[in-house]
């Protein structure tokens, strides 16, 4: 079971980190007003053909994002049922049992009354 939250755990920090880049790699809806004015370069479109990059990108990262959120999905149910709910205090030794009293520290001077400290 070990080996298989393993690979789950990989698997999502692998398209978390494939949601991110391909994220960053995406332009924005105001990039194609730049581009119509000559200050984008283009070579995207050559890569990808013209308006091809957008599909490739959009769905690789919807790929990615559903890859993302079933294997956090996977932990989440693997989690829930091989733990116990709750805090268990049920094995936690205490120093001291609660029925004596912890003795003060003989090293503080006294405190004086304060109907003396008024006058």
């Amino acid at each position: 079971m070990e080996a298989f939250k393993t690979i789950i755990w990989i698997f999502n920090i692998m398209s978390a980190l494939a949601v991110i880049v391909l994220v960053l790699l995406q332009h924005g809806k105001g990039a194609d007003a730049g581009a119509t004015f000559g200050s984008g370069s283009g070579s995207a479109q050559g890569v990808f053909g013209s308006g091809g990059n957008a599909n490739f990108l959009s769905r690789s990262t919807a790929i990615a994002a559903t890859i993302f959120f079933a294997t956090c999905m996977a932990m989440v149910y693997i989690h829930s049922n091989t733990t116990r709910h709750g805090l268990d205090f049920s094995n936690v030794q205490q120093s001291v049992p609660a029925s004596q009293s912890v003795p003060a520290n003989t090293n503080t001077a006294p405190v004086a009354p304060a109907s003396s400290a008024q006058q």
